[in-house]
């Protein structure tokens, strides 16, 4: 197997990453698919019995195997077909039925038709990724009963194609021309579990009562679009909600009231200058709040009552003033988990003059970042 084909999971973020702030999925190469439940033995065990069943010592002559067909230009190995790279501009012909990851990224396809993916019932994953894709048909993924992974960013689509495969766990449809969801858009997608949309255009008004009903997401990400305020009705049941580079002016007090499971929320890159008293109640079970590079003036209310929290990012704002009870409670044994991380850096806060009681809840001197700060 060529060197350059590390395989290297990607896994949607069901849990609470590392303090750093997440950055947007950017698939590299093909081998960025996660390969995980794949046939029970998984792929490396294929690779791992193809390379112990190819010594020359041990080959026993018999019939050829059934080799299929593969497309032009196309690598395919043990299920997977790479046609990244070829400057298509469709779909190939004669792809093998028992596909599990096709690649057709970095080309020139403008236009996925009916019978695109006819015949590919096995496909896992498929990755569109970085063509000039502008018109679906809307019964294109109808022969992907199983596909679980559908890589769409980087092309011109204007709205999320319709009719996805009801096995979708993951769709990945950043950096397009997207400006409405629709109600419905996501009907019968019980499974999903991760939509990462960030880089659109679309606005608040974008999203249609109903545009998200009947998901049970785990993660959403929203990221650099034209958002003004947190959208209204996004799944409850949301671990990690990234609304970052955004037009956010202010977090209003029922704006997170659905979210009571929210893990992790990013608001970095945006335009707050207020945070409504009793807004951070609705998310007791916050671990980790982004909340850097916007105008903030003061610590938000309510942060010494949140029992899990553990990392605040509100480095680059224009806070002036910390209080010595800004950050954690006056009480023994309200606070669960201490603070592993706060940044206070690039705010005009006199750090000399913030009293060292105030991170008496922090689990190390280290976890605090003040820095410098630069008019």
């Amino acid at each position: 197997m060529p060197p350059h084909w590390s395989i290297l999971p990607l896994l949607c973020m069901a849990q609470l990453l590392s303090p750093s702030s997440a950055l947007p999925f950017e698939q590299k190469g093909f081998w960025d698919f996660a390969l995980d439940n794949m046939d029970s033995g998984g792929m490396m065990a294929m690779m791992r019995d193809m390379e112990e069943g190819s010594a020359i010592d041990t080959f026993t002559p018999g019939p050829p195997p059934y080799v299929p067909i593969c497309p032009f230009g196309c690598l395919c190995h043990l299920r997977v077909v790479q046609c990244s790279d070829l400057g298509l501009t469709e779909v190939p012909k004669d792809i093998p039925p028992d596909t599990k990851f096709l690649d057709l990224q970095n080309n020139r396809i403008t236009e996925l038709k009916e019978n695109d993916f006819k015949g590919l019932s096995n496909l896992y994953a498929l990755s569109v990724r970085n063509n000039q894709i502008s018109k679906v048909h809307p019964r294109t993924f109808a022969p992907l009963k199983h596909m679980q992974k559908l890589y769409f960013s980087k092309n011109q689509l204007t709205s999320i194609p319709k009719n996805l495969p009801a096995s979708l766990v993951e769709l990945r449809i950043h950096e397009n021309l997207i400006k409405k969801v629709a109600a419905g858009t996501f009907s019968g997608l019980g499974n999903m579990n991760c939509i990462e949309m960030g880089a659109n255009p679309i606005k608040n008004s974008g999203f249609e009562p109903g545009a998200f009903k009947g998901l049970k997401l785990n993660y959403l990400r929203i990221s650099e679009a034209k958002l003004t305020g947190v959208p209204k009705d996004l799944p409850e049941s949301l671990h990690e909600l990234h609304l970052d580079h955004n037009e956010i002016q202010a977090l209003e007090l029922e704006d997170l009231s659905r979210y009571k499971n929210l893990n992790r929320l990013g608001l970095g890159f945006n335009h707050i200058r207020n945070i409504e008293k009793g807004s951070m109640s609705y998310v007791p079970m916050l671990r980790e709040l982004h909340l850097d590079n916007n105008r903030l003036t003061r610590i938000p209310q309510g942060l010494p009552n949140m029992k899990y929290l553990q990392v605040v990012y509100l480095h680059s704002n224009n806070i002036s003033q910390v209080s010595v009870d800004d950050f954690c409670p006056r009480g023994f044994g309200v606070k669960r988990t201490f603070y592993n991380g706060i940044s206070l850096f690039d705010n005009p806060v006199n750090y000399w003059e913030v009293q060292p009681a105030t991170f008496r809840c922090v689990s190390d001197r280290f976890a605090i970042q003040f820095g410098n700060y630069k008019k």
